[in-house]
């Protein structure tokens, strides 16, 4: 991941691509952003504000978020972390109703190639930009 990556990512509107999440430390690249890349297949490109049904979800998935896991230095995800997951999974839990609300500004836009616009701003997170 370089420099001139994170400076030139858009988010889903079209600006800059804003911090997801500092703490816990999030992104494919462990940036504190939803940047991704040829080398990230589950395109973890969309911010989302967790949300206990949602972590339940996750976890039934095959994607246990909840569990911390030291070895990894994954502290274990709370409802209210913000959190970059991956756009399908996102898109999964929309079809059946239990997406989570979605930072749209810290979104990536290549999350656009699996969802739409549309869908997101119907589950934007409100006060978006003051929590990291």
């Amino acid at each position: 991941m370089t420099e001139d990556k994170t400076t030139t990512a858009r988010n889903v509107l079209g600006g800059q691509l804003a911090r997801c999440s500092l703490r816990p430390l999030t992104g494919f690249y462990r940036d504190g952003c939803c940047n991704t890349g040829d080398d990230d297949p589950g395109s973890h490109t969309v911010c989302a504000v967790m949300t206990l049904e949602f972590l339940e979800f996750s976890r039934r998935s095959g994607n246990d978020l909840l569990t911390p896991r030291p070895e990894y230095g994954f502290p274990g995800l709370q409802p209210g972390n913000r959190w970059c997951v991956c756009a399908s999974r996102w898109l999964d839990a929309f079809e059946i109703g239990m997406a989570p609300p979605v930072v749209l500004e810290a979104t990536h836009e290549r999350a656009l190639e699996v969802v739409t616009l549309e869908e997101l701003k119907a589950y934007a997170a409100p006060g978006q930009g003051s929590r990291l």
